[in-house]
């Protein structure tokens, strides 16, 4: 269930809904997102989860969009 717009919560969400839709845009699995963004696999694998609650830094998206090669604007675009 997608956050409520006005939720503290709700741009993690987004952010972390792109992040897996550009993943697999992109052809590459979990595991190759963390070793092009240096980053562990099990914490790519929280973030990808919606079902737990994860915050990640600014610097840490922007570092998963430079792995991904997509403008860091692209993880805040809204859920279609």
């Amino acid at each position: 269930m997608i956050p409520d717009k006005n939720s503290d919560d709700y741009y993690y969400y987004v952010v972390r809904y792109n992040i897996k839709k550009y993943r697999k845009k992109a052809g590459i699995t979990a595991q190759k997102l963390a070793d092009l963004s240096h980053f562990s696999h099990q914490f790519i694998r929280n973030l990808e989860s919606l079902k737990i609650t994860v915050r990640p830094r600014l610097d840490s998206i922007c570092r998963i969009a430079k792995a991904l090669n997509i403008d860091v604007k692209q993880l805040f675009d809204e859920i279609e």
